[in-house]
């Protein structure tokens, strides 16, 4: 029976409270493509769905997740300023094109990562590729961009370009050192004009209006719901029945599905037949004990709270995405006249 690596692949909290939603190993083959490969660099066929159409999120959604940013959100916001930053390198004289925002989607509509929130619930995908994505979400499309001098960084960033520190004293030269680059301020002016504080991408968020807080605030709460509603007394039950389930199919020692999720991703990232049996059973014991239609319905009342605790904060960050997002639109509509 080959053997399943067990990787750090499940759905974890980030120190942000952030939800991941990539399950793949390190050893996963290189899937890049090329943007000159004659496909679309921006395919919105790939995109995930708003909803969950399928498997046992389908039509499933949590009260916090009226206040995240879609995925077509955050691409109108992303290309809008990079369409702002290159029109600002260019009143420097400097000609510049960035990647096009949307070129690489998640496999999550937004950060409540739904479809794999308590763990995988689609047998279809299960039964073609175990706990893996599938290979359109496994794939990197790569828009090759050049390098940038100096001056160029400054006037982008507001800083200098990053300077890797010097090794410690006691490591040999040529050997591997890793530590955060260190910059300085730009210079004050280039071609003329005043540097802006923050270089062209600062000033780019600043026109959109972008308050990078805000995401996180609401990743923060749909963490602590998640974790809140694995100390209820309805869950802990419901995923003690699915853990017996499991063990009755033969998988011992599963105390959750993360577990299942952490044991079932594959080395070399491609399913095996153990871990796409692990998956269906998973799914099915889902299925049999109710396990998600439980846990959705407990964190959804603990959300429910949250929302009324926060509610004017929270009714901020949603206004405040909404001028985002429109005036976003506008620039975009006005780059392309």
């Amino acid at each position: 029976m080959k053997h399943i690596k067990r990787t750090a692949a499940v759905i974890a909290l980030t120190a942000s409270a952030c939800l991941l939603s990539a399950c793949s190993s390190g050893t996963t083959p290189d899937t890049t493509k090329n943007a000159a490969d004659g496909r679309p660099i921006v395919n919105k066929e790939n995109w995930p769905e708003k909803v969950p159409t399928s498997g046992l999120t389908k039509d499933l959604t949590l009260p916090l997740e009226a206040y995240m940013a879609s995925y077509e959100d955050q691409v109108t916001i992303e290309q809008a300023a990079n369409d702002l930053q290159q029109s600002c390198m260019k009143d420097y004289g400097i000609d510049l094109t960035l990647p096009k925002a949307g070129a690489n989607p998640p496999p999550s509509d937004n950060d409540a990562n739904i479809e794999r929130r308590y763990g995988i619930t689609d047998r279809a995908e299960a039964e073609k590729y175990g706990y893996e994505l599938p290979p359109a979400l496994r794939e990197h499309t790569k828009q090759p961009m050049r390098d940038l001098s100096g001056v160029e960084v400054e006037v982008l960033t507001g800083h200098t370009k990053p300077e890797l520190p010097k090794a410690p004293e006691g490591v040999k030269a040529g050997g591997v050192f890793a530590g955060p680059g260190q910059t300085k301020p730009a210079r004050a002016e280039y071609n003329g004009k005043k540097v802006k504080t923050g270089g062209c991408i600062g000033w780019s968020k600043e026109q959109l209006g972008v308050q990078e807080a805000d995401p996180i605030t609401v990743a923060q709460l749909a963490g602590d719901s998640l974790v809140q509603s694995m100390k209820d007394d309805k869950v802990v039950k419901a995923i003690a029945a699915w853990s017996s389930c499991m063990d009755g199919k033969g998988h011992k020692g599963l105390a959750d599905p993360y577990k299942a999720m952490d044991q079932g991703v594959t080395d070399d990232g491609e399913p095996s037949q153990e871990s796409i049996a692990l998956a269906v059973d998973d799914i099915d014991c889902k299925k049999q004990t109710d396990l998600v239609k439980i846990w959705s319905g407990v964190e959804s009342a603990i959300q429910d709270q949250q929302i009324a605790d926060n509610e004017s904060r929270l009714t901020a960050i949603k206004e405040q995405r909404g001028k985002q997002i429109a005036t976003a639109r506008k620039q975009m509509a006005a780059s392309t006249r």
